[in-house]
């Protein structure tokens, strides 16, 4: 009998609550992305938590947009957004904005004001984070803390009316200026931000903070498990003070540790950094930790919800390998992906007992891994193929197994050849490479007798396509750039995307599909990119057959 997967904490938690009868065994969870950047895998891993807990407790999942600080959102990330959670699999309950309930934010602070819990301070941002203090050391009161409730009612209405500029005066929570969490030391709750909203346009020109807006967004809603990465910690006394004074619905929040994976960076603001000076093409380069980009990468939706279930949910932040990532998609497209041959760097190969002019039709699986191999395509064989330069070696090794002057190899889904001679150029480089074939030895209906150690892929001179490859490999040469003295970008590896322009792939793939992936035999994963034309097409390296960079790394 298989063992039973045991519960991850949070799953302890709703067990609980459910057997409790808390909420009335209602389970409602959201996820709330701010939408001023492209989502990436850490977020996936968030998606798949909060989604995946509400799947498998018969629950709902709102998808609330925090549209609280307009200068940095755009319509263009809640586009993406939404794209990437259905990409995933994912479907919410009720699509929801912070900025649907402005107006009831608004009268939760002046109920504060009206408490003696608020109080609207003219300091200047330098003169509050001075006065706040310091771990070690209590703040002190800025002069406005003091200001009469009458006085700082006026003053707030004042603020919504667009009477002052930025800048000018803020909301502030009066909490307790010498608690030792910084963040209760009369935390700001309102700006003004003269700045157009994608949502609400000019009505509003002050904003909800984020901890004034997040904690009460999820009371407003009733969520039940509101689930946060662990830097949020001492955020929650915050957002309980609030709630417990509003005396609103107590949604309880609960935090795990956020994904964080090596060779590359998950700050939104870093990936801005990257999209904003050119170091990569957009948010969705295939070599960005974006759900965009890996999906234009070729990584399916099961591959990384796989990953997400793999990592497990942890209370400790720690680091996450690659290579799991890496040997999630592996496995998947190796169970999905059509097998065809390319070849990078060609060089002419003619069999010279084969009849000239004749062409006829081979065959070769389209999936080994699947049972009945999910059909088969038709390649074209002839006296002229190309096949890769590397493939072929003048004076061969010992242990050397394919194409050498006197060696045989079976060409796949082929015949068996072997070498006789070779032509250099002018410049001393192998220009041909002159072999005769085992007509009995064609694959399928070998009657040769003969047995050989290496297979190698080819391409019919005639029919042969061309297409541009990027092969994409890591984005940063170190484990962590972010923690690397200097600054991060000066860690970019510079072979983190190699370029061939004119490399030669079966005719098959010039009906590629896009979003599918193909096995490149002994070559890789590939995807069709966006940037494919039917006169251009370009193909993007998914992951390599195996876990090279290990290799590298120890030898460097």
């Amino acid at each position: 009998m298989s063992e039973e997967k045991s519960l991850n904490f949070l799953e302890e938690i709703i067990e609980e609550d459910l057997s409790n009868g808390k909420n009335g065994g209602r389970i409602l969870t959201r996820f709330p992305p701010e939408p001023n950047g492209y989502l990436h895998i850490g977020h996936a891993k968030s998606i798949c938590l909060n989604f995946g807990l509400a799947i498998k407790y018969n629950g709902k999942t709102n998808l609330r947009f925090d549209d609280t600080n307009p200068t940095t959102e755009d319509v263009e990330y809640v586009d993406s957004i939404r794209e990437d959670i259905k990409w995933l699999g994912f479907e919410w309950d009720k699509e929801l904005y912070s900025s649907d309930y402005f107006d009831q934010l608004y009268d939760f602070a002046v109920k504060l004001i009206e408490m003696g819990l608020a109080y609207v301070d003219d300091s200047t941002a330098e003169e509050i984070a001075l006065a706040k203090g310091s771990p070690t050391e209590p703040g002190k009161a800025t002069p406005n803390r003091s200001r009469s409730i009458e006085e700082n009612i006026q003053l707030f209405a004042e603020m919504k009316a667009g009477k002052y500029p930025d800048g000018a005066k803020v909301l502030r929570a009066k909490i307790d200026l010498s608690s030792p969490n910084m963040h209760l030391r009369d935390p700001l709750m309102y700006r003004i931000k003269q700045a157009h909203h994608h949502r609400t346009g000019d009505k509003w020109c002050i904003y909800p903070m984020y901890d004034f807006a997040h904690g009460q967004s999820d009371a407003i809603e009733e969520i039940t498990h509101s689930i946060c990465t662990l830097e949020f910690i001492p955020h929650r006394p915050l957002y309980e003070w609030f709630i417990q004074n509003l005396n609103i619905f107590p949604a309880k929040q609960y935090e795990f540790a956020r994904l964080n994976i090596n060779y590359t960076v998950m700050s939104k603001r870093k990936l801005l950094q990257l999209v904003n000076e050119n170091y990569v093409s957009g948010w969705d380069d295939p070599r960005m930790p974006t759900i965009s980009g890996l999906r234009r990468r070729g990584y399916t939706p099961y591959s990384i919800r796989n990953f997400s279930e793999k990592i497990g949910v942890a209370r400790r932040e720690n680091q996450i390998d690659l290579s799991l990532l890496e040997f999630c998609i592996r496995e998947d497209l190796n169970k999905l992906a059509w097998r065809r041959m390319a070849i990078m760097d060609p060089v002419k190969l003619i069999i010279t007992n084969y009849p000239k002019g004749q062409t006829e039709s081979l065959e070769g699986e389209n999936n080994p891994e699947v049972e009945g191999g999910e059909g088969v395509r038709a390649i074209p064989f002839s006296s002229e193929l190309w096949i890769e330069r590397d493939d072929f070696m003048e004076e061969p090794t010992k242990k050397y197994f394919r194409l050498g002057p006197g060696l045989m190899v079976r060409l796949k889904h082929a015949y068996i050849i072997q070498c006789d001679s070779f032509v250099k150029d002018a410049s001393g480089r192998i220009s041909e490479i002159h072999c005769t074939y085992i007509p009995e030895s064609r694959s399928g209906n070998d009657t040769s007798g003969i047995h050989v150690k290496g297979t190698i892929h080819w391409l019919n001179v005639e029919t042969a396509k061309t297409a541009e490859i990027r092969l994409y490999d890591r984005l940063f040469r170190v484990e962590d750039p972010s923690n690397e003295d200097g600054d991060f970008k000066d860690y970019i590896n510079p072979e983190s995307l190699t370029v061939i322009k004119n490399a030669l792939i079966e005719p098959d793939l010039a009906n590629a599909v896009p979003g599918f992936g193909y096995q490149f035999i002994r070559k890789g994963y590939f995807t069709l990119d966006t940037d494919s034309r039917p006169e251009h097409l370009v193909f993007n390296r998914t992951v390599t057959l195996k876990d090279g960079w290990a290799k590298e790394v120890k030898k460097s």
